[in-house]
């Protein structure tokens, strides 16, 4: 007996609608935004970014996962698109055309976005992101209908949740699905995902911090939690044997090359030709519905905080102040009560801890202290400046906690602690060769350069120095401590205090008698910085006659320069290199700001192996010293015990900072 075409048309139109009609009871949260640098309409970034999203959308129904990126330099788009495992063919490919128009409209002007609408998660970046697992941001969607028995619920989905990412993590699509037993008459199905680039270790962590934020009691019978490397969802149906119905494989029967078309063939012909209007106008119609539905449950969310969860979305997938707000009870359990075992170091505006959240993620928390210049105002500036910047060379901030007479910021833990622990610590300064030190100057110029120009407004720090630089687990800068940090519209280039706040020795000429600061004022503290990493000397300090930039700029004028260098550093370093740096702290120190190179042009100068720079001048603050000696380092250090400097920071007053009140002149 025929089918009738009627029948196929009916049939693919209720799974279209079964489809969508399954993922509209969940509200959708997208997109995350993240980074403040925008680019421009008609720049090269655009064109790469518009290739990008075609190659996407094009390629993702192949295998549901496609990775590429377009152009070259800073102008790179990297984008990545995933598909749920469970799905078909045809639904991967309408959401991610969907999801390509999508994220455009959303976030205008974006160097960088995310976008989750249901079946599929698009992100692109101008930095590449391939293989790096990443848990933020984390959207967190339930269902408003809770089950009746949470506590049976709970368990049986945690066992199933745990089965499926322990199975994920070996298949090669990194998914899998499955159901389990919840009452008679009702299993609980779920379905777990990372991205196929993700290693066996960072897909099942992914896993498990997002298996974590679910709650255990009033639970809801439905839900997804996704991040950018990872996925899940759970409901109390089978919802993932609707996505993935069985493809129909047409029968060819082989047709003689002479023969007459009968009656019949022509009939078939015709069917056939109406299968294929009809299978093009279904795809059609897929794309329209994907994009009315990600623009109609997007308008319906509303923020929701998770039971045990420490994370909020606002409806712009935007962190909010509120969203920020982590509870003192969370942060006391996580430090273990601020116990002094914990204490990771101390400076001039509060101790600092070292914590562990209940999902096992560790943290940094900064305990202002009371004492301390920074207040409610200066940690507000710091929330929403740290929240809104997203830079590999700046600390990310997770949250903050104003409860109890208790002002607290949360970051993300770095394990190789601050610069000038290491830096300054003669006990550990090995480990910090020229190569090393050169990739740390280039990351702390890839920072600022962010903050001053590629940021959506222009960031001036005003107390960088090398206890403000943090190391991560493979020794790459960030930029943290944004408390003092100044904001500058598009068009202003320098603004005047008459609260001088900063650490001494690392100001510029003109704030400390002026009060007037500017991105030039922070290129002064990064050629203070510059210094004393490639000498491993502080900038001032009891040991030294002079200061480091006079010491530095005297070795220059001589032509010794390279006697500036860290005796701790061996052979294996490039001359070139070591004195293109010392030639760009003395640029940066120079007494006029105009004098003073912009960080882009640093950077031009850190890339280049042949780009001619101007001679620096004298530096300011310069003293002049009779007899000066190059090896007077080695000389302090081998004094007596009475008279021995003291070059270790563990051992200095811990409160070094930051001067705060000081009017100008």
């Amino acid at each position: 007996m025929m089918k009738s075409p009627g029948l196929d048309i009916f049939k693919l139109l209720l799974l279209v609608f079964t489809v969508f009609t399954a993922e509209a009871q969940l509200e959708y949260k997208s997109p995350s935004c993240d980074s403040t640098a925008n680019y421009t309409s008609g720049s090269a970034y655009e064109r790469n970014l518009n290739l990008t999203l075609a190659s996407l959308a094009a390629n993702a129904s192949q295998t549901g996962y496609f990775e590429t990126s377009e152009g070259e330099n800073l102008d790179t788009v990297y984008g990545l698109i995933q598909c749920r495992g469970d799905i078909s063919k045809e639904v991967c490919e309408a959401c991610a055309a969907a999801a390509a128009v999508e994220i455009r409209r959303l976030c205008p002007f974006k160097m960088e976005a995310f976008l989750g609408c249901g079946p599929c998660w698009l992100h692109y970046s101008f930095w590449r992101f391939f293989s790096t697992a990443s848990n933020q941001p984390t959207f967190i969607l339930f269902n408003s209908q809770n089950v009746s028995n949470p506590v049976v619920f709970h368990r049986q989905l945690a066992s199933l949740l745990r089965n499926l990412s322990s199975k994920a993590v070996l298949s090669p699509s990194k998914f899998d699905s499955g159901i389990i037993p919840y009452t008679q008459f009702t299993n609980i199905s779920a379905v777990v995902q990372c991205t196929r680039d993700l290693e066996e270790d960072s897909c099942q962590t992914c896993l498990q911090d997002i298996t974590a934020v679910i709650p255990c009691c009033n639970g809801p019978e439905g839900g997804q939690v996704f991040c950018p490397s990872c996925f899940l969802r759970f409901e109390i149906y089978s919802f993932f044997q609707l996505s993935s119905p069985p493809p129909s494989t047409p029968v060819l029967r082989p047709q003689s090359p002479n023969s007459t078309p009968t009656p019949t063939s022509k009939k078939k012909g015709s069917e056939n030709i109406i299968i294929v209007a009809i299978s093009v106008a279904t795809g059609l119609l897929l794309v329209v519905m994907a994009i009315i539905c990600c623009i109609l449950f997007r308008r319906k969310m509303k923020t929701k905080r998770a039971a045990g969860s420490d994370v909020i979305v606002n409806e712009e997938g935007e962190k909010s102040m509120e969203s920020l707000l982590i509870g003192l009870t969370t942060l006391k359990a996580a430090t273990e009560n601020f116990s002094d075992s914990n204490k990771l170091g101390e400076g001039g505006f509060g101790p600092v801890y070292k914590g562990k959240l209940r999902n096992g993620k560790q943290i940094a928390v900064k305990r202002l202290s009371s004492r301390s210049g920074q207040g409610v105002e200066e940690l507000k500036t710091e929330v929403m400046l740290v929240a809104k910047m997203l830079h590999r060379n700046l600390v990310k901030l997770l949250g903050f906690c104003i409860e109890e007479e208790e002002k607290l910021l949360v970051y993300e833990y770095l394990p190789n602690g601050s610069l000038d622990k290491i830096l300054f610590d003669e006990s550990r300064e090995l480990s910090l060769e020229w190569e090393r030190r050169y990739k740390i100057i280039f990351g702390i110029a890839r920072g600022l350069l962010y903050l001053h120009e590629d940021s959506q407004l222009r960031v001036i720090h005003r107390d960088l120095k090398a206890s403000n630089i943090l190391l991560d687990e493979h020794m790459n800068p960030k930029i943290s401590d944004f408390g003092l940090a100044r904001l500058f519209d598009e068009n202003q280039t320098q603004a005047n205090t008459l609260r001088i706040a900063g650490t001494y020795g690392y100001m510029a000429p003109e704030y400390i008698k002026k009060g007037q600061f500017s991105t030039k004022s922070d290129v002064y503290s990064f050629g203070i910085l510059v210094l004393e990493i490639i000498s491993g000397r502080k900038n001032s300090s009891s040991c030294e006659s002079i200061n480091l930039q006079s010491r530095a700029w005297q070795n220059w004028a001589n032509g010794t320069a390279l006697d500036l260098l860290d005796p701790a550093i061996d052979s294996e370093y490039s001359r070139d290199e070591v004195i293109k740096c010392i030639q760009i702290g003395l640029l940066c120190v120079q007494e006029a700001p105009v004098d003073r190179p912009t960080m882009s042009h640093i950077i031009t100068m850190l890339s280049s192996q042949t780009i001619s720079s101007p001679a620096p001048s004298h530096p300011a603050f310069f003293v002049s010293a009779s007899g000066f000696d190059s090896d007077s380092r080695a000389e302090n250090s081998s004094t007596t015990q009475e008279g021995k400097c003291n070059t270790n920071p563990l051992q200095q007053s811990i409160n070094e900072v930051t001067i705060s009140e000081l009017h100008g002149r």
